[in-house]
């Protein structure tokens, strides 16, 4: 069942979910942490994750863009591997792993 409450110029929707039991210990936590309840808990770390893989998509964009404008052998290699990074994670080339 869903609810829908107008507050102001933002829109509210009531929304019941299902978290895994593994999760619960994060989420009391963090509404511990942050002196809020766990509802409100888990609309902040939603908030966090989306934009969280908002800019990770603008990320992987923007290095794509670069890798693929880039001209000068040593800079597009180097574009090559942040593309390769946004792609797959910071860890993915063995040679970042040995620095």
């Amino acid at each position: 069942m869903m609810a829908v409450r107008k507050t102001g110029s933002t829109r509210s929707v009531r929304q019941s979910v299902t978290i895994p039991a593994t999760l619960v210990p994060e989420v009391r936590r963090t509404a511990k942490e942050q002196h809020v309840t766990m509802s409100r808990a888990l609309v902040a770390l939603a908030e966090r994750g989306v934009r969280a893989e908002v800019e990770a998509k603008e990320h992987l964009k923007s290095s794509y863009n670069c890798f693929l404008t880039e001209t000068d052998p040593a800079r597009k290699n180097e574009a090559g591997k942040d593309l390769i990074r946004a792609i797959f994670g910071k860890d993915c080339i063995a040679e970042d792993l040995i620095r």
